[in-house]
This record gives structure tokens, C-alpha cells and sequence, in this order.
């Protein structure tokens, strides 16, 4: 039998692999939707002030946003595309017979659980997930209603890991990690593709089409594969992170010069709570890929929730809204769009809302503390 604990593909990361990803999951995949928010462009456009959360008059430069619906992807977040380009990956290897028999697994605190979940079935393979404790009962009852076995572990990285390792001693199964990985870097990247191409569709060929999109960075699967989809096109790419407890570990890994190995927060954007990738780190850590990763308060996070919620009528969850929060709130980053585009004198630019599951208990609970 091989061993198949370390998975066993790599994909070099450019955007040409992720274009031929995109081509490979577009029929498991949706093709989520593009919406605009004229208020909300009202408010991220004007000075920031003692109530940023209320509508402004437009500043001296304006910035157009763009939402990428990834809350209405399979499974509820962008997960999805990354499992299942890993998955199909996998199973056109020589080993393929053998992952059938033995399986998959992983760990996350929802988002890739399900994910993978569903990638699994859809390909009929056996799924292990282990996820913290502290999960929310929605993720996990969606990962088991996935037909996923669920294992319980604590809520860091390592003991994640460690609970992984158990499982792969137990019956072979073959890790898919949720983040760091070129194969799942390249699927999350599919999102890039589209929302550059949906944008273009909308303005038009006169326009100069979407300059820059900003994401959210846990682990950085989403945030490196946006920054390899984007590379060479012009196309400018931030990350967003919480910075309660440590949370914004890409942002002082940055600063410090070195990645941040271990992050235990309870952030309210719960899928965030991860230290950035190995794989991810390369491409994030890059200037040329990735212009910056900036971090905003709970506080803030919950105000951008209930300021999508009330304005766009869409649900997303805490995780899906921190870039938001960094182009409301974040005045660093509000500085740096407008040095980048200070000719243009204005900006089109992208927010992936990266996923929506939330229950109502807990959204109601959330939007009552903004």
C-alpha cells in the first residue's frame, strides 16, 4: 500500500494552473454573483469619523466596491472550490484505488470541514473531519450532514494536527489540508477569475475594470490564491484579519519579517482564528502578490455585519466581513488606496465576502452587540 498521509500533488502557483482549475470545478461549483451597495460606497469613500457606520457625504475620492458572493457558493463559502480541486486532484493520480478505499481528512473549524465534506461525497470517498470543540453546532451538524465523520479536537492548530495524526494511524486516510496546500491555494484562487471577469462584464470594455481586491486571511488559502490569480494583470490584492489576542498574525508576521506559527484567539470571525500557512505564507509574504494585510477591532467587525445585513439584505458571516471593516475603518489602508490611485483620483475595488454560515441564534445574538 502507499503512503498517502502526505498529499501527494502539487501544482505550481501561477495563474495559468489556476485558470485550468477554474476550467476543471465550474460544474461543481456555482458561479456566485456580483452585487454593489451604493451606501456602502458612500460611507467608504467619505473622511472617517466619530460614527463611521452612517451615511457621509461622498469624500474627494471615491471608492466603488464590489462584492463577490462567495456566502452563496456551495456549502455557504468559498471552501468548496479549493476541496473539490483537491479531491479531483487527487483522484487522478495513480493512487486513486487506494484514496477511494481509504479516504480523506482534515481539520477546520467549519468552512473546509464542509467543504470537503461535500467534495467527498460527490466523489464517493469516505470523509473524516476533526473540529474544535468550540465549533458552531451549525458547522458541524452541516459537515455530518455532508455524511462526514466527525471527530472532536481542542481549538489550536496543533491539536488539531494531533487529532489528525490519530485518525491517519486509524485507518490511512490521506490529509487534505484547509489551507496549506498549492492545490487548495489554486482553487480558492477560481474566485479571482471570475470576479475579475463579472466586473469587466458590468463596466464594460472602456472601463479600467476591478484594480484591486481585498480578502479575508486565516490560514491564506483565499488570500494567496486571489494574490497567484491576480498576478500579472494588474490587479492590486490586500488581506484582512481580527486583531483581537494575536488574530492578525499575517500583518505582524509581515512586519516582524517571519511567519507566526501559533495564533490562539477567540476572534468572533471564528473561520480566521488559524496562523497563515507555510505555502500561503510564500505567496503572501511577496510585495509583488500581496501590497499588504491590515486588522480591525471586534467592534468593528460586528458594526460592518450589521451594516451588510441592514443595507444589502444578504447574510454573511463574521469571517466574510473583516475586509469590509479594513476599507470602513482601517485608516492605514484608507491612505495606502489613495497613494496607489491618487492619479486616478478614484478606485474600483473587490470584497470577497468568503462565507455565510451563521445561525440565526448567533447572527441575532451578533447584529444586538454591534
Amino acid at each position: 500500500m502507499a503512503d498517502l498521509k502526505i498529499y501527494p500533488t502539487i501544482l505550481p502557483l501561477t495563474r495559468d494552473s489556476v485558470l485550468r482549475a477554474h476550467e476543471l470545478i465550474s460544474p461543481a461549483i456555482h458561479r456566485t454573483p456580483v452585487l454593489t451597495c451604493q451606501t456602502i460606497n458612500r460611507l467608504a469613500s467619505a473622511p472617517l469619523s466619530d460614527t463611521p457606520t452612517q451615511p457621509a457625504e461622498v469624500g474627494e475620492f471615491p471608492i466603488h466596491l464590489y462584492f463577490k458572493c462567495e456566502n452563496l457558493q456551495k456549502i455557504g463559502a468559498f471552501k468548496i472550490r479549493g476541496a473539490t480541486h483537491a479531491v479531483c486532484r487527487l483522484l487522478d493520480t495513480p493512487a486513486a484505488e487506494e484514496v477511494r478505499r481509504v479516504g480523506v481528512v482534515t481539520h477546520s473549524s467549519g468552512n473546509h470541514a464542509q467543504a470537503l465534506a461535500l467534495a467527498a461525497r460527490e466523489a464517493g470517498i469516505p470523509c473524516t473531519v476533526v473540529m474544535p470543540t468550540i465549533s458552531m453546532k451549525n458547522k458541524i451538524a452541516g459537515t455530518q450532514g455532508y455524511g462526514a465523520r466527525v471527530v472532536f479536537s481542542g481549538s489550536t492548530a496543533r491539536e488539531r494536527e494531533a487529532v489528525v495524526a490519530e485518525v491517519q494511524k486509524e485507518n490511512g486516510a490521506v490529509l487534505i489540508p484547509p489551507y496549506d496546500h498549492p492545490d487548495i491555494i489554486i482553487g480558492q484562487g477560481t474566485a479571482a477569475v471570475e470576479f475579475m471577469d463579472q466586473v469587466g462584464a458590468m463596466l464594460g470594455e472602456s472601463s479600467v475594470g476591478l484594480q484591486a481586491i481585498i480578502t479575508s486571511c486565516g490560514g491564506g488559502g483565499l488570500l494567496a490564491g486571489t494574490a497567484v490569480a491576480c498576478a500579472g494583470t494588474g490587479v492590486k490584492v490586500f488581506g484582512a484579519e481580527p486583531q483581537k489576542d494575536g488574530a492578525n498574525d499575517c500583518e505582524r508576521g509581515l512586519a516582524a519579517g517571519k511567519r507566526i506559527t501559533e495564533v490562539k484567539t477567540l476572534t468572533v470571525a471564528d473561520g480566521l482564528r488559524t496562523p497563515v500557512g507555510e505555502w500561503n505564507w510564500r505567496v503572501i509574504s511577496d510585495h509583488e502578490k500581496v501590497d499588504g494585510v491590515y486588522s480591525v477591532s471586534e467592534e468593528e467587525i460586528l458594526a460592518a455585519l450589521r451594516l451588510v445585513l441592514e443595507r444589502m439584505k444578504v447574510v454573511v458571516e463574521p469571517s466574510g466581513v473583516v475586509p469590509l471593516a479594513v476599507v470602513l475603518f482601517n485608516r492605514s489602508f484608507r491612505a495606502r488606496v489613495r497613494q496607489l490611485w491618487k492619479e486616478e483620483g478614484e478606485v474600483n475595488l473587490g470584497i470577497v465576502f468568503s462565507g455565510g454560515n451563521v445561525s440565526l441564534e448567533k447572527l441575532g445574538e451578533l447584529c444586538a452587540s454591534a
